[in-house]
């Protein structure tokens, strides 16, 4: 398999649109603000990575990276930060040169971006890159398929991450359900249910319902809550 840069059309304010999934990347009305209150708010943080030692993030949709950035800009803030993994899916990565002009819209975490471009070389399967104190684990390809090599079998395939994986909180930020069903898919949220710690968290932009009921059916608690920038709702959930 070799990894194929999306095809992408740049909106006004360098906003990049997938083509292909006829899609943005982050909101219009600003991606870092979307990020902050989707998926930190959304999943307690930063506040639940106080006192933690260490603290795992798993996410659909890998993009342009703005909300692992975003997750590290966070963590700088706090004074002992714990140990953060972020575990990452992506099917189709940015070429360098597409992740350079879409983060160059976010200066304020320039010092974050910097990093990760000087290290961004994406590779079919699994790639383990160090950000920051942070350790990026970015599965390139299907999620669907993916997502079993973080099971307790992970041992058996070489290319898995070798660290079990617990999830403490999910950003599921797939391109519109209705674009993109197969981020969506109930079999791939349960499979990411059985991931999650109890007690972890997950959060979505997107309030749709079945959706709604994909979430319920793997096993989480959901709850509506007010959207970004004029969107009506978005969801978050419990796994109690």
């Amino acid at each position: 398999m070799v990894t194929r840069a999306p095809q992408l059309e740049w909106l006004e304010g360098d906003v990049p649109k997938a083509t292909g999934f006829q899609d943005t990347y982050f909101s219009k009305a600003g991606g870092l603000e979307e990020t902050r209150h989707v998926f930190l708010a959304g999943n307690g943080l930063p506040e639940r990575l106080q006192g933690r030692e260490n603290f795992t993030v798993a996410e659909f949709g890998f993009g342009t990276g703005l909300n692992f950035l975003t997750t590290l800009a966070a963590l700088g803030e706090i004074k002992s930060p714990p140990e953060l993994s972020f575990v990452s899916f992506e099917l189709f990565p940015l070429a360098l040169s597409q992740l350079k002009r879409a983060l160059n819209a976010f200066p304020e975490l320039n010092a974050y971006s910097e990093e990760l471009l000087s290290v961004w070389q994406p590779e079919p399967g699994w790639n383990e890159i160090a950000v920051g104190s942070a350790k990026l684990v970015l599965g390139v390809g299907d999620a669907r398929e993916l997502i079993s090599d973080l099971s307790s079998t992970q041992g058996e395939k070489a290319c898995a991450p070798q660290d079990p994986i617990a999830v403490d909180a999910w950003y599921l930020d797939g391109f519109s359900p209705a674009r993109n069903p197969e981020l969506w898919d109930e079999g791939l949220l349960k499979a990411a249910a059985d991931l999650t710690v109890i007690g972890g968290t997950i959060a979505t932009y997107t309030a749709a319902g079945w959706v709604r009921r994909n979430l319920q059916a793997a096993g989480f608690q959901i709850e509506k809550k007010p959207g970004f920038a004029g969107k009506r709702e978005m969801v978050v959930g419990l796994k109690a």
